[in-house]
């Protein structure tokens, strides 16, 4: 077994939060690669095999450009922050068809404190969100499977933010699941503190989160048309 991140990892973040400007972390550029960018496409790369065993249509991509670490680099061009830099890493393990149809994914994310890992659909746009809500409606004893089975609610939470107060407009307020229905994000994520992030059974660990949150993911998968 080997370690990814490192104390180091967590002093890096923390100071780039407090000094979130181009001259300091150009100066601090080489810690970022070493202990941040460099162990997380490492741990991208060897998630590979345990993500392919999950589902043959997901990728844990560890290319720079196009893979699965996001930049740490904001967009704030819409934002009234308009610090330059993201104070934590992430990663998305995605499905192949993500460029040409709205799909779930796996989800890392690496924060001095606040590090968690989680699966599903952030953010969809309002088509898509009606696809799932109606295609819950249609299937929901496979629902009631996959997102209130024992194991999962016993490890994982429901992203419970951002929800309707009313039930969604066209659906029925008593079906068994219009607490579900007025979600505008289905997402399951768990939180992994620093001393899982920076221990030597982290892969381990993400890897067996990811088969308990693979019949999620299925589920949301086969609402949008989407192998799995």
């Amino acid at each position: 077994m080997s370690t990814y991140f490192s104390p180091a990892t967590f002093t890096f973040l923390r100071g780039l939060a407090r000094n979130n400007d181009k001259t300091w972390f150009n100066e601090h550029k080489p810690k970022y690669e070493e202990h941040v960018r460099q162990p997380f496409l490492r741990l991208i790369t060897d998630l590979q095999p345990d993500l392919a065993a999950v589902s043959e249509h997901f990728r844990a991509d560890p290319r720079t450009v196009g893979g699965s670490l996001f930049r740490i680099y904001r967009d704030a061009r819409f934002s009234n922050d308009k610090s330059p830099y993201k104070s934590w890493q992430g990663a998305r393990l995605f499905h192949e068809r993500r460029k040409q149809v709205p799909a779930p994914s796996f989800y890392i994310h690496l924060q001095p404190g606040e590090s968690f890992v989680g699966a599903g659909l952030w953010h969809p746009e309002p088509a898509t969100q009606r696809k799932v809500r109606h295609f819950i409606v249609d299937n929901p004893g496979s629902w009631k499977a996959a997102a209130h089975s024992p194991v999962l609610r016993k490890k994982f939470d429901f992203e419970e933010s951002e929800k309707l107060v009313r039930a969604p407009r066209g659906f029925e307020p008593d079906f068994e699941f219009i607490d579900d229905l007025k979600h505008r994000n289905w997402v399951f994520w768990r939180s992994l503190d620093d001393a899982t992030m920076t221990g030597p059974r982290l892969r381990q660990t993400i890897a067996a989160d990811l088969v308990t949150l693979a019949p999620f993911v299925d589920y949301l998968c086969a609402a949008l048309d989407l192998e799995f």
